[in-house]
């Protein structure tokens, strides 16, 4: 039969139409839908529709409870159309209605530091060049770009005054006309794009997790400008004023504080100073929303952990508010405000700026106790056969005791510690050149020893033990470095010609005098004295250890290996804790020596700050390190946490990630790593990283199918050919971490049988 050509037109017409509506239908759902769902899969306990012009997503939460959200786009603006929250069969109760998400940041112009610059001096790098700058500038302490004209401490910083034109500030904007809808695991993630934030551009994302009423929000954005460093500010606007409305939060000495929106509406954000980096909003009837940043990427280090304030509200008019997190602008301490360095932002890269809700149908303190638990009460969790220690205090513990009359004196910051359950505390007095040591005789150094030493007795308990340690400042080694002592030594910097390496003293015994490196090397043996270099890479370390990697005492295993403390150069691009300079580095060290005898070098958590009070922000400004140790040894001998530190047998960790076994089994080529992890925040992924001596890679297991507070046992086969090294790592998605230590497969004793 011959067909018509203008049927066979019609017919093809139509096939197209059909075609294309499906296609069209894929994409939009139905004319009234704005959002891609291409990349979403449906599952139990998780649901995602698109009707009426907005996407709905529905998930189990936590505490038996159900959690909704429906987003839309009102002119351009990524909006909140409805967030409720109910118990499991009851009534949905709203939370928020056409609230809108809230961005803002102010940047300025990052510099190197003078420290930096001498660290580098001491390499051989005499001449600051644009090239040498350029690598160096994004990992300072002494820099604080939005201090104008840049005074006291600031004289560290090369390149003052600083100028108001540097400073750049903006508000996010948006121009969304669609949304993309991707599942995760057991996660959604919801992506708004056309997000313009003066200097930086891209895009707003909203996670949202099941078997939890946890939601992140955060501006995924980059800038192509040089040089910046920069702070945001990030909240939820537009939440309604209800009859029985109220925001709470417990202040600095931990008590509840209310407001009820009973005052005047605010010009600005009302800065809070709260416990926890907290802040509740109620709503009478319907339950409650909580927001706080990410606990840990969201401060850079500081010579100061005092609580700036990281909270906000702000009363918009009688009929909404609006809360949030900040960044303070400066540092309140006069005598530190050259050291408040910002975030870096290297050209081009992704800065992830995130704010999180916790959404309850409860009332605020039961949502506030859910909040606290991903960080366990901001509390280093207890762990069977380990004990928590941190190193690397700047207390001026022999001073201040000496001050205070004798080892007796009351040290507030040992109470600090210990309640967020560190049981191992490392303050290090200052000696050497630097730091304030450099004037001081060798007779009061001495007496600064002998205090320091018997203040740590006396301040130690059953539970609790302080190691009385050292930096040496302007070390003969170069750069700074720690000494952590097996039992006291007493000696002093300065060694006269024909001055012996030791002398007896009829009150201390045996005195050494350093004078160069072969003196505190062979000191160090004697003595059984582990070495470590804090803050590698930056501050008066720049430039170290890669200056001296070849010399023989860096070789030796009492230099046991590195400090670990992120922010020291804090880039919200990155994926890992202190992923720029810590952790290339540790693998630079493991590559260094994977040919010879040299055992690894072990990270060791550290601090910065110069002292601690009850309500100071201690939880987020550094991580600890877990030893595998069953109980304290005795103040009068602590060689057992020396040698558990040189074996490398613990962990360190920001808190929320712990791992309390780990082993490498097997032999030959076949191995496998094994592992069991605990988490609070729901876990990104875990990782397997290892090298040959020359390069580094890694295996990447995406953990996103497994959901918040959990825990799992990992077993991760592992082929060993031509590898030379191995480590294993764990990172949740709010930034926190947990990393043992690594093990090398050659020439090693550990590559037996693994730890």
């Amino acid at each position: 039969m011959k067909k018509n050509p203008m049927t066979i037109k019609l017919i093809l017409l139509i096939v197209w139409v059909l075609i294309g509506g499906v296609a069209f239908q894929a994409f939009a759902g139905d004319s009234q839908s704005m959002c891609n769902l291409a990349g979403y899969k449906a599952s139990s306990g998780m649901t995602a529709t698109n009707s009426d012009n907005a996407l709905t997503i529905t998930w189990d939460g936590d505490q038996n409870q159900e959690v909704r959200l429906r987003v839309t786009i009102h002119n351009g603006t990524p909006t909140i159309q409805e967030l409720a929250v109910r118990h499991r069969g009851k009534s949905w109760a709203t939370l928020a209605s056409n609230a809108t998400p809230e961005f803002s940041f102010v940047s300025g112009i990052r510099r190197i530091d003078q420290e930096t610059a001498e660290g580098l001096a001491e390499n051989g790098i005499k001449e600051i060049t644009p090239e040498v700058y350029e690598k160096n500038k994004w990992d300072p302490f002494w820099d604080a770009p939005l201090n104008i004209p840049g005074t006291g401490n600031e004289r560290q910083t090369l390149g003052l005054p600083r100028k108001p034109e540097e400073i750049k500030r903006g508000t996010a904007t948006y121009q969304a006309n669609s949304c993309e809808a991707k599942s995760d695991g057991m996660r959604l993630e919801v992506t708004f794009p056309g997000v313009n934030m003066g200097i930086f551009s891209g895009e707003l994302k909203y996670t949202l997790y099941k078997g939890t009423n946890l939601i992140r929000q955060e501006l995924i954005a980059k800038t192509e400008m040089p040089s910046i460093a920069y702070k945001y500010d990030a909240g939820l606007k537009g939440l309604e004023i209800q009859k029985g409305s109220r925001v709470t939060w417990h202040d600095l000495a931990d008590s509840p504080q209310t407001y009820q929106f009973g005052g005047n509406k605010n010009d600005r954000e009302v800065p809070l100073k709260t416990m926890s980096r907290l802040v509740v909003a109620e709503q009478e009837q319907a339950g409650s929303i909580a927001t706080f940043p990410p606990p840990h990427t969201f401060f850079w280090a500081r010579e100061s952990d005092a609580n700036l304030g990281y909270n906000w509200y702000r009363k918009d008019s009688d009929a909404s508010f609006s809360i949030g997190i900040r960044q303070p602008e400066d540092e309140e301490d006069a005598r530190i405000k050259g050291n408040f360095a910002l975030y870096s932002a290297r050209p081009g890269t992704l800065q992830h700026m995130p704010v999180y809700f916790y959404v309850s149908a409860d009332p605020a303190p039961a949502t506030r106790s859910a909040v606290m638990a991903f960080t366990h009460d901001d509390h280093y969790k207890p762990l069977a056969g380990y004990q928590v220690m941190n190193h690397h205090y700047h207390m001026n513990f022999g001073l201040r005791l000496i001050a205070g009359g004798g080892p007796d004196a009351e040290i507030p910051d040992l109470e600090a510690l210990k309640s967020l359950g560190i049981n191992i505390v490392s303050p290090v007095d200052n000696l050497g050149m630097g730091g304030g040591a450099g004037n001081r005789s060798a007779a009061d150094t001495l007496k600064l020893i002998a205090m320091s030493v018997e203040g740590a007795r006396r301040h130690s308990d059953k539970d609790f033990l302080v190691m009385p340690d050292q930096e040496f400042y302007g070390s003969v080694l170069g750069g700074h470095t720690d000494l952590l002592f097996s039992h006291p030594v007493y000696w002093t910097y300065g060694r006269a010609a024909g001055q012996p390496l030791v002398e007896d003293s009829s009150t201390l015994g045996k005195v050494y005098h350093i004078g160069a490196a072969d003196d505190l090397f062979e000191m160090a043996k004697r003595e059984d004295i582990m070495l470590s270099m804090p803050h590698p890479r930056t501050k008066n370390n720049a430039g170290y250890p890669d200056g001296f990697k070849d010399k023989a005492f860096f070789k030796d295993p009492h230099f046991q290996g590195i400090g670990f403390r992120w922010g020291m150069g804090l880039d919200l691009s990155e994926r890992r804790m202190c992923e720029y300079r810590c952790l290339p580095l540790l693998d630079d060290l493991l590559n260094w020596y994977a040919d010879d005898n040299t055992p690894p070098k072990y990270l060791l958590a550290i601090s910065e700050v110069q002292t601690q009070a009850p309500g100071d922000n201690i939880y987020s400004s550094a991580p600890v390190s877990y030893l595998k140790m069953n109980e304290l040894p005795s103040p009068n001998d602590v060689s057992p946490v020396i040698k558990t530190l040189m074996r490398g047998d613990y962990f360190v960790t920001s808190g929320e990630i712990l791992i309390p076994t780990y082993a490498l089994q097997g032999s030959g080529s076949k191995r496998t790593i094994v592992a069991d992890v605990e988490w609070t925040f729901p876990l990104d992924f875990v990782e397997v990283v290892w090298g040959d001596g020359q390069h580094t890679d890694r295996q990447i297991i995406s953990t996103t199918d497994m959901p918040a507070f959990g825990q799992h046992h990992f077993q991760i086969p592992f082929d060993a050919t031509g590898k030379k090294w191995v480590r294993f790592a764990a990172w949740d998605s709010a930034g926190n971490g947990a990393l043992v230590q690594p093990i090398k497969l050659t020439n090693s004793p550990a590559a037996a049988g693994g730890r």
